[in-house]
């Protein structure tokens, strides 16, 4: 078994819609079959007996060592712990090689699973050993280190139930929801519009205290000390007991309760000066209670009680400590729902006043007391009283909140109980906490979860409200890049600022922001951060979906302008139109169920993705006659045609006419593709809820010139000859520019063109075979990247396309590409006609625009 590649899938992908992770996996003869493999089976199951079974889906066919290795990986994610379900093996083209796909919810650990399964599955093969509880430790670890905790997890289950969108930018707990414009950051249980000065001010403990008693909020007395003789005048006072705990602080760290002795208090005064300046306060009696404000809201309310044990007579201290600890739901950090009790020297401390030490043991009954600060973190535990707050308690919480200003607030209350007003029973608020934690309101110790997530999301996010933006998604062989541009252009004349990828680069409002081949995931992820993007248009290449899947969950439009033989064969098992209709239609599977798939309906292959639409289809097609076009019209869904002098858009009765002299791209209508291309994009915009006049102006406003549209159709013109810069690189687009131009009157017709040195020989060879029967003059020229091929290679096999041509007169081989197109050039009479098929698009239509401004020659 050799795995010769691993890519981990972000995004909606070929296989599923889950991240995952893909091998390629080549298996000799002998391990096709674990049949031909005595016993192997036998010691998979006994180094991994959990590992279940090896066809849970019931697919029939061999299992190879393959499908062993699928099946290992997912099992041990699940063991792990980690919520996944799918997995796949493919056969491809090649005999005993495979695409073992396998989901993952953290690529780190999905990642190492598949480690530890290719390393079991060879230990089964070579008779050896595994620890596979040592992997799933490790697995395990690792999930906890990287996956959200459970507060900012909690806001992203909310976020995920209302379909918004969202993105981990660290692997912290920094996430982004939703798109462009509409986006919104959390860092935990903190919101981007809570302000530094607001956390500033809950961090210091004295001014928070003092702002609060201005506002008129019950506060405790107290005040930050120099020293330890200071604290100890502090606590005179103010009255025994007291609180002490770091001026700047959080978490409960350094915080220690009901301090009845100097004894206890110089204990507690090191703790709390390890953290900084410290503060010395008077202890009020009651209980301690965490109230959870968000936006104006009491969402949630618990009763925290410090950590304790119950003596039964028998253990010591320090052994009903150990045995309280083995509690499964209390851990170290605060992935679980309770903390682990510390014995540390306040513990010890803590007993003394009891009258304990650790080793005693304590009445049965008797509740001992480990420390009096009741948080989480330090081993507390937590009961809800959401529905117990007197509603005067719950408008203090609030206003300490607000007159503090933060968005998200935990507000430590003591008090006997919140069934009163705080006045009336002398409590009063402790502290207010910028970024509280959560989990002790998602998962009580006792009583009743609250969906506190929900709350941070409800207030982030107005009902109805799904924090996206318009995403139109761009697919095809040809016509894609024309495409994208007219639909963004269309969008950007309604007024929105659209973001928009493609083969030239990245655009944000008009904008460049990147160059190069940016029709990728990550192209996309980049502009969906952008906070001035209100739209986004996105050409979708299938280089990007194969290596790391779709850059988005989801897309309200996506666009099929048509599926060509020509376009990357035989790369990536992608051998067959069928195989790469599959894979270009994943934009098609992942269109919102509101959304819309505009398709092309005179390519079947095209039309055969429609069943797979989540949502409606807009069909367009020249002839307004084609038959799926007219099935679909007579059902009343949207169509689009050419009928006459004009494009047709029609639903139901209703109809629209949009003349195609009005539309310069495709000049008067002669130009076929560009047609196509307008309909693709009317079809966008008509799925985004466009107005019809805006439409109609954008359409009248778009010109294919080098600056709209590079390297798509770009007509020139040179001491009096008509020259034509086009981006085209396969037969189909061959095929479409051959009747373009023959729509175009020409003296004679020449044609300068390399070839792409990743297509298969036969696509290299069929473009000078079509165009050799239209064009009079050939130039053939060298591209700068031969990607992979020898040098001479490609024009060879373009010359061997052009020797069946008829038409064909003059063939000229010459090496670079500007003076290819300067040979060109000088050879043009009046009346002529140049096709340049550009490689280096900027570099190449900046070069034509410079010779065709130059002036004429004296004669």
């Amino acid at each position: 078994m050799d795995v010769s590649r691993i890519r981990a899938l972000r995004g909606p992908n070929l296989w599923s819609r889950h991240t995952a992770i893909e091998a390629v996996v080549s298996c000799p003869a002998s391990e096709c079959s674990i049949d031909g493999l005595p016993g192997f089976e036998g010691r998979v199951r006994e180094l991994f007996p959990s590992m279940g079974p090896l066809r849970p889906d019931g697919r029939p066919g061999q299992i190879s060592v393959a499908h062993v290795l699928e099946t290992v990986a997912l099992a041990l994610q699940a063991q792990a712990g980690c919520p996944v379900t799918f997995s796949r093996t493919a056969q491809t083209v090649e005999a005993g090689t495979y695409q073992v796909v396998v989901e993952y919810s953290e690529e780190a650990v999905g990642k190492k699973a598949f480690d530890h399964a290719m390393a079991l599955v060879e230990a089964a093969l070579q008779k050896g050993s595994f620890d596979v509880e040592a992997a799933l430790a490790e697995l395990r670890e690792l999930d906890e280190d990287v996956r959200l905790g459970p507060s900012t997890g909690s806001i992203v289950d909310a976020a995920v139930v209302r379909g918004i969108p969202y993105r981990r930018l660290t692997q912290g707990s920094l996430v982004q929801f939703g798109w462009g414009s509409k986006q919104r950051r959390i860092w935990a249980a903190e919101v981007d519009n809570t302000s530094a000065v607001a956390e500033s001010i809950a961090q210091d403990k004295d001014l928070t205290k003092r702002l609060l008693a201005s506002a008129g909020v019950p506060v405790p007395t107290g005040r930050p000390v120099t020293d330890f003789a200071d604290a100890c005048l502090v606590a005179e006072e103010i009255g025994w007991p007291v609180v002490v705990k770091p001026r700047d602080g959080n978490q409960g760290k350094g915080v220690t309760v009901n301090i009845v002795s100097t004894d206890h208090l110089e204990i507690a005064y090191k703790v709390a000066a390890e953290h900084g300046e410290v503060m010395v306060e008077r202890y009020l009696p009651g209980n301690d209670f965490r109230l959870l404000v968000v936006g104006d809201r009491l969402v949630a309310a618990a009763r925290r009680d410090p950590p304790h044990v119950i003596g039964d007579g028998v253990h010591t201290v320090r052994q009903l400590v150990d045995k309280v600890n083995e509690d499964p739901r209390r851990g170290e950090g605060h992935a679980t729902s309770l903390t682990k009790i510390r014995f540390d020297e306040i513990a010890v401390a803590r007993l003394q006043v009891q009258g304990l030490k650790p080793d005693d043991v304590p009445e049965k009954g008797r509740r001992v007391i480990m420390r009096n600060n009741a948080n989480l973190s330090t081993g507390g535990t937590a009961t809800d009283v959401t529905d117990d707050v007197h509603p005067e308690v719950a408008a203090r919480a609030i206003a300490a909140a607000q007159t503090i200003g933060l968005e998200i607030c935990g507000v430590d209350v003591l008090a006997e109980s919140v069934h009163l007003p705080l006045e009336d029973q002398n409590g009063g608020i402790v502290e207010v906490n910028a970024a509280p934690g959560l989990r002790m309101h998602l998962s009580p110790s006792y009583g009743k979860g609250r969906n506190v997530g929900e709350a941070v999301i409800n207030n982030l996010y107005k009902p109805g409200d799904d924090g996206r933006i318009p995403v139109v998604a761009v697919t095809g062989t040809n016509g894609k890049t024309t495409t994208a541009r007219l639909t963004a252009h269309l969008l950007a004349t309604s007024g929105l600022r659209v973001g928009m990828t493609n083969t030239d680069g990245v655009y944000v409002n008009g904008r460049q922001i990147d160059s190069g081949d940016c029709s990728g995931p990550k192209s996309a992820r980049n502009v969906l951060m952008h906070p001035d993007v209100d739209a986004a248009v996105f050409e979708t290449a299938r280089g990007g979906i194969l290596r790391e899947g779709l850059g988005f969950d989801r897309c309200g439009t996506a666009v099929v302008t048509n599926i060509g033989a020509g376009d990357h064969l035989g790369l990536n098992y992608i051998t067959t139109v069928e195989d790469l209709a599959v894979l270009k239609r994943v934009i098609v599977v992942n269109v919102a169920p509101t959304g819309f798939a505009v398709l092309n309906a005179a390519d079947p292959i095209v039309v055969a993705m429609a069943p797979k639409c989540p949502g409606g289809i807009i069909y367009f097609a020249m002839d307004p006659h084609n038959p799926v076009l007219t099935t679909h019209r007579a059902q009343g869904k949207r169509a689009i045609c050419v009928d006459g002098d004009a494009i047709v858009v029609s639903e139901g009765n209703w109809r629209e006419s949009l003349l195609l002299r009005d539309i310069p791209l495709t000049r008067q209508g002669s130009i076929g593709f560009q047609v196509e291309n307008v309909m693709a994009s009317i079809g966008a915009a008509w799925s985004a809820g466009m107005d019809w006049a805006v439409i109609r102006a954008g359409l009248a406003s778009f010109v294919s010139d080098s600056d709209n549209a590079p390297g798509r159709f770009n007509v020139m013109s040179f001491r009096g000859a008509t020259v034509i810069a086009d981006y085209g690189h396969n037969p189909d687009a061959m095929r479409a520019l051959v009747n373009a131009v023959n729509g175009i009157a020409a003296k004679r017709r020449s044609v300068v063109i390399s070839g792409a040195g990743d297509r298969r020989d036969e696509d290299i060879r069929e473009q000078t075979a079509i165009l050799g029967e239209a064009f009079d003059d050939f130039i053939l020229y060298q591209d700068a990247c031969q990607r992979g091929r020898e040098d001479g290679e490609v024009l060879g096999l373009l010359r061997e396309g052009l020797s069946k041509a008829q038409r064909a007169q003059r063939v000229d081989e010459i090496r670079g590409e500007f003076t290819a197109i300067d040979t060109a050039l000088e050879r043009l009479q009046p009346g002529d006609l140049c096709l340049v098929l550009v490689d280096q698009v900027e570099e190449a239509l900046a070069h034509l625009a410079k010779r065709c401004a130059e002036p004429a020659p004296a004669q």
